[in-house]
């Protein structure tokens, strides 16, 4: 069996597979631990192993070899990448800098190493606002994801500028509020939606909140039934800590592409043939670690 393949392969490697809440349920079946983001990032500073297989997509691998130079970070698949980032480039925030030069600079993680390298500090959807709110200043650069950008205008006072003001992540872009609103009606429960969603579809929400965030909110809530506003395969996630409520995806086609790149397959070839491994510019990831950490020392 292919999953007790890839344990026997990581032992004999001294291999961990850290994965994130979007991945497949076999995915995350095989990891040996399962996070948003944030704990991902919090996970990789402190992880023994000589390997270090990332179950994500792209800038969640850089991160992994930013915060951890001395390992071998592997993403099993080289095109598990994240479209968001790719609407963030240096240039962009370069231009942005000139113009405001006395703004700070707050990238979200779903950024490049590169971007990061230029920021004063990261923050995740869990940690936006927070992040944003303790810098020190009134203007704030940020970017990519224009809609956690008004989803942090609306909690805190300072002026903010998305870096662009297109950015955003088309999974989270495709959801209906009036189809989850008619859903709700129709069977009931909370809804729960993603930050990086539209507008409209924030205004109809019981709760807004990161994936790590939703996992801490069932554990606290008295509803029995939820509707998920982001990728699809977090209801695997939540009905896997949480067998005795029921989790309904908003929208069964969100899917992360990037996300459903790594499969079993390819991490067992990841295992066997050392691929792919992530290498960032010593420079680019000295200045992004710094941002990295920045954020850590604040939250």
């Amino acid at each position: 069996m292919l999953t007790e393949e890839i344990n026997t392969m990581k032992k004999d490697l001294g291999a961990i597979i850290l994965a994130h809440n979007y991945q497949l349920p076999e995915v995350q079946d095989s990891s040996d631990f399962v996070g948003d983001s944030l704990e991902l990032a919090r996970k990789a500073t402190d992880v023994d192993a000589r390997y270090i297989i990332i179950a994500g997509v792209d800038f969640m691998a850089e991160t992994a070899s930013i915060l951890q130079p001395d390992k071998t970070v592997l993403i099993p698949s080289k095109v598990a990448s994240c479209e968001m980032a790719q609407y963030l480039d240096v240039d962009i925030i370069m231009k942005y800098k000139s113009l405001y030069p006395e703004a700070k600079v707050v990238l979200y993680v779903n950024s490049t190493a590169k971007c990061k390298a230029l920021a004063d500090v990261v923050c995740t959807s869990a940690n936006a606002a927070k992040i944003v709110d303790m810098v020190d200043s009134n203007v704030v650069l940020f970017g990519p994801d224009a809609n956690l950008a008004k989803y942090v205008v609306k909690r805190i006072s300072k002026k903010i500028i998305p870096l662009p003001a297109s950015g955003h992540c088309y999974v989270h872009t495709n959801f209906d509020a009036e189809k989850i609103l008619k859903m709700k009606k129709e069977i009931g429960g909370e809804i729960m939606v993603h930050p990086e969603c539209e507008e409209e579809v924030q205004q109809i929400a019981d709760v807004i909140l990161s994936t790590g965030g939703m996992i801490r909110h069932v554990a606290e809530s008295n509803s029995k039934r939820f509707i998920v506003a982001t990728e699809c395969d977090m209801s695997y996630r939540l009905k896997k800590l949480y067998p005795d409520r029921e989790f309904i995806p908003a929208w069964n086609n969100a899917i992360c592409l990037g996300m459903r790149q790594i499969t079993l397959e390819k991490i067992w070839e990841s295992l066997r043939y050392k691929r792919y491994i992530v290498q960032v510019d010593k420079e680019v990831a000295r200045k992004a670690r710094k941002a990295i950490e920045r954020m850590f020392e604040l939250t």
